[in-house]
């Protein structure tokens, strides 16, 4: 499945909700999917800084693909990682930095979230980039 098709059922998802509690207690039942990370990789190396909550984040490029694992200590936020690494996992670099990620304003997630949380949002992405960036100039330099 393409990134751009995997937005796309995420926003399926959410338009079978009226209102933004019900879309909450999703992102609240989807954060409970996420694996999590092992407690070594839950160090300053891995944090997310900007993040409202405590947030870590690794990424493993294998056979040209970028995998992400995440884990957070506040369950919104685990809701919001795990949508980030749902659509963006298992791509190539270069279709990660191209995504627009038009799926978070689809489903109104920007808009319903505190300064803080959106922050926290916009830095998730920024590192999520950033993994993405190295890889595919590793991959451009062999």
């Amino acid at each position: 499945m393409t990134i751009q098709e995997i937005g796309n059922e995420v926003v399926e998802e959410f338009e079978m909700f009226d209102n933004w509690l019900d879309k909450y207690d999703y992102i609240i039942e989807l954060g409970k999917e996420l694996d999590g990370l092992d407690e070594e990789h839950k160090t300053s190396k891995y944090l997310i800084s900007g993040c409202q909550s405590q947030v870590w984040l690794t990424a493993e490029y294998n056979d040209g693909v970028v995998s992400f694992k995440a884990d957070s200590d506040a369950i919104i936020t685990k809701g919001i990682v795990y949508l980030l690494i749902r659509v963006l996992s298992g791509h190539k670099p270069t279709e990660i930095l191209d995504y627009d990620l038009s799926f978070l304003e689809k489903i109104g997630l920007k808009s319903h979230l505190s300064p803080t949380r959106s922050n926290g949002l916009n830095s998730m992405i920024k590192q999520i980039r950033l993994y993405a960036l190295v890889y595919q100039t590793k991959e451009n330099q062999k």
